[in-house]
C-alpha cells in the first residue's frame, strides 16, 4: 500500500526542478504516491517532460502561490494564503495525505504548520530536530535547531520527550541517553537555562539522562539525544555545516595536490566517497518538526533530487511510526520520576 506524502514543489533554491526529480526518484524506490503542489501551469509540462511517459505515482496539486527563500515568513504566511506550503499542509490536517514535506522557507514553514495544524497536547512549542552523525556510526538528534529563539526549561523538557520518541520510533535506539547541551559536564556550568533545566531532565528521565554533554559530544556518540533553546541548536548546526565544507573542499584540494595524492586518491575512491555520504546532509533527508499535530519535514533550501528523495522517504517514516501519537502517550504518562512510557 502507497502511503501519500505532500511534497512542496516550489521550495527549494532552484525550484521546481529538484523537486520534480526527487519526486520521480522517490516513486521508483519507495512505497509512496508523491502529490506535487505548486502551479499546475507550471509543473504539468516539466514533470511530463521528465517523465516521457513513465507511469509514476505522482500527482500534481494546483496551489496559485508560494512562499520564496527572500519572504519575510510571518507576513507571506498571513497573505498568500493559497501557498503551497498552506494548501500541502491542508491536505496533511484534513487526512488526504500522511505527511508534508518542504525544502523551502524554513520559518514560513514553521509558521504555517503550527498555524494549519495546530500543537499537539502538552506541548508549549514545537521543536526542529536534526540528525547528526557520529564517531560511533550511529545518529545523534539535535533540538532545537531553530524553531525557537528563546526557551524556557518546560520547553526543554517537551524537547527532550520528543527526541527520545523521534530517536526510538524512527532511529531505532535503544535504552536512549539524553544529553542538555552546555558549557562543561558539571551541574554547575552553564546558563540560568541549562541549571534550572538539568535537575528536571534528571527527575524526569531517570537513569536515561547523563547530564551535561559539551559540543564535542555532539559527534562523539555519547548521547543519542541533545537537547537545546533554538538559538544555541541552530548556532551548532550551521557551524557544523560550515566545518563540513571546508574539511571536505581542503581534503579535495589535498589529494589534488600532487601526482602520488591523486593516485591515493583513485585507489581509496570508495573509502571517501562513503566518508562523503556519512556527512552529506542529502543522505539524512529533512529535519522533523515535532509538537504539531500533523508530519511535517523541512529540508535545506540547497536540496538536490536526492536530498529531497530521502526528505520523502523521512517522512513516510515519521508518518508509519505514529510519531505524534507516541510523543502524546509519553507526555501523558510521564510523572517526573523517569517513568515514561512510550
Amino acid at each position: 500500500m502507497l502511503i501519500d506524502i505532500v511534497l512542496d514543489a516550489m521550495g527549494s533554491d532552484k525550484a521546481p526542478e529538484p523537486e520534480l526529480r526527487g519526486a520521480i526518484l522517490a516513486c521508483r524506490h519507495l512505497p509512496v504516491r508523491v502529490h506535487l503542489v505548486g502551479p499546475r501551469e507550471v509543473l504539468r509540462p516539466a514533470l511530463d517532460q521528465h517523465l516521457r511517459g513513465e507511469r509514476l505515482p505522482i500527482e500534481i496539486v494546483h496551489a496559485s502561490e508560494w512562499i520564496s527563500m527572500e519572504d519575510k515568513a510571518a507576513q507571506a504566511v498571513r497573505s498568500k494564503r493559497d501557498s503551497s506550503m498552506r494548501v500541502g499542509l491542508k491536505m496533511v490536517r484534513e487526512g488526504r495525505a500522511a505527511g508534508f514535506f518542504t525544502a523551502g522557507n524554513t520559518g514560513a514553514a514553521m509558521a504555517t504548520a503550527k498555524m494549519v495544524l495546530g500543537g499537539l497536547e502538552g506541548v508549549d512549542r514545537p521543536a526542529l530536530a536534526t540528525i547528526l552523525p557520529t564517531q560511533t556510526g550511529l545518529p545523534c538528534l539535535l533540538l532545537d535547531v531553530g524553531a525557537n529563539v528563546d526557551s524556557e526549561p518546560k520547553n526543554l523538557l517537551d524537547f527532550a520527550i520528543m527526541g527520545k520518541v523521534y530517536s526510538e520510533q524512527v532511529l531505532k535506539t535503544r535504552d536512549t541517553s539524553v544529553g542538555l547541551l552546555s558549557i562543561g559536564e558539571e551541574d554547575s556550568k552553564g546558563n540560568s537555562l541549562t541549571r534550572e533545566t538539568l535537575p528536571l531532565l534528571r527527575d524526569l528521565l531517570g537513569r536515561n539522562f547523563i547530564g551535561n554533554v559539551e559540543g564535542r559530544d555532539l559527534y562523539n556518540g555519547r548521547a543519542d539525544v541533545v537537547v537545546c533553546d533554538g538559538f544555541t541548536g541552530n548556532v551548532a548546526l550551521k557551524t557544523s555545516e560550515g566545518l563540513v565544507k571546508l574539511f571536505s573542499s581542503s581534503l579535495k584540494n589535498a589529494l589534488k595536490s600532487t601526482v602520488t595524492a591523486q593516485v591515493g586518491a583513485l585507489l581509496s575512491r570508495k573509502a571517501f566517497n562513503t566518508f562523503k555520504r556519512k556527512l552529506d546532509y542529502s543522505e539524512y533527508g529533512g529535519a522533523p518538526l515535532l509538537g504539531v499535530r500533523g508530519v511535517c519535514t523541512i529540508g535545506h533550501g540547497s536540496s538536490n533530487e536526492r536530498a529531497i528523495m530521502n526528505g520523502i522517504r523521512v517522512t513516510a517514516e515519521v508518518a508509519q511510526a505514529n510519531v505524534n501519537g507516541q510523543i502524546e502517550a509519553a507526555l501523558r504518562n510521564s510523572n517526573g520520576n523517569g517513568d515514561m512510557t512510550l
